[in-house]
């Protein structure tokens, strides 16, 4: 049976709630966890090592009554791990092995630290909800969500994300070393969170009903004006080598719905828009090798980008 509209809307509190039981600060990645899943997107967490990544994916998932799966990647997996394979009887017959990324929210625990190869085995998963072997397409299930752990770009034994594969995500946020006051609060509250007590306060059905009830955030012409207007500046960036592409921009797009949906509203604000322009846009744009000389990062150039383009009034 369908929940009621004030019931639906009470579900991303209630994750949260479980969310703030076991992991300590981080409430900007919790956020952007709630807003990529009812954008129906995937999410990538870079981070040192020890910085609650690994810890935030699991509880995330045990809120949500669906199947959870991690794939811890290293150098020497193949894809069929990952996908699965094909097994052959001497008579002829073939039997198909899932692989790990038949569950609902699945963790690429440290994706970066394997090879491009194994990397481009959740190309299809993450675009298209399937896996192709030997010919034959398998459907993964509506509700799959792709959390993904990396080491910070150029650590000791790791493989740098292809283009094509970053902008699989919809965004990218980073997980930092705790506050002085958050990390007395791990450890007044260590006994608990090394056995948390974390229930599912959602089914799948109900996550969908969400995803739904976005869908219907109203986003003005002159928002959707604002987000093509800042994807299209940053394209013309002098100092931009590779732009965002149009992902970029429907992530934006959906991303917004979903923020203005957790804040209680059913339209966007261009605020909405200028707060997830950077985990839309970080991974997505690569700067020039001159201007990287003059230390010209990525962030600056948002930074930028977000202050040159107008600000439609609403």
């Amino acid at each position: 049976m369908p929940k009621s509209v004030d019931a639906l809307e009470g579900i991303p509190k209630a994750i949260l709630d479980e969310l703030n039981k076991v992991v300590v600060g981080k409430e900007e990645i919790k956020q952007m966890l709630l807003v990529t899943l009812l954008s129906e997107g995937h999410i990538l967490i870079e981070g040192l090592p020890g910085t609650a990544k690994t810890l935030l994916a699991k509880t995330f998932a045990q809120t949500i009554g669906g199947q959870f799966k991690r794939i811890q990647f290293t150098p020497d997996m193949l894809p069929a791990d990952v996908t699965g394979f094909n097994i052959y009887s001497p008579d002829g017959r073939s039997r198909f092995v899932a692989g790990s990324l038949f569950a609902n929210i699945v963790l690429a625990d440290e994706l970066n630290r394997t090879t491009p190869r194994t990397q481009s085995a959740l190309l299809e998963a993450m675009q298209e909800k399937q896996v192709t072997i030997e010919g034959a397409s398998h459907p993964l299930s509506d509700m799959f969500m792709v959390i993904a752990s990396q080491l910070p770009y150029g650590s000791e034994g790791t493989y740098p994300l292809t283009d094509v594969q970053a902008d699989r995500f919809m965004f990218r946020v980073w997980s930092d070393y705790l506050s002085k006051e958050d990390e007395q609060r791990v450890i007044s509250r260590m006994d608990y969170i090394e056995s948390p007590n974390i229930k599912a306060v959602a089914t799948l059905e109900e996550i969908i009903q969400v995803q739904q009830r976005v869908r219907k955030v109203h986003v003005s012409d002159e928002v959707a004006c604002y987000i093509v207007s800042i994807i299209q500046r940053a394209r013309e960036d002098p100092d931009i080598a590779s732009g965002p592409s149009t992902r970029a921009t429907v992530s934006l797009f959906k991303g917004s719905r979903s923020l203005a949906f957790l804040e209680g509203r059913d339209y966007v604000l261009p605020d909405d828009v200028k707060k997830l322009t950077f985990p839309a846009l970080i991974h997505r744009i690569r700067v020039k090798a001159e201007a990287e000389m003059e230390n010209v990062t990525p962030k600056m150039v948002i930074d930028r980008v977000i202050a040159e383009v107008a600000v439609p009034k609403i």
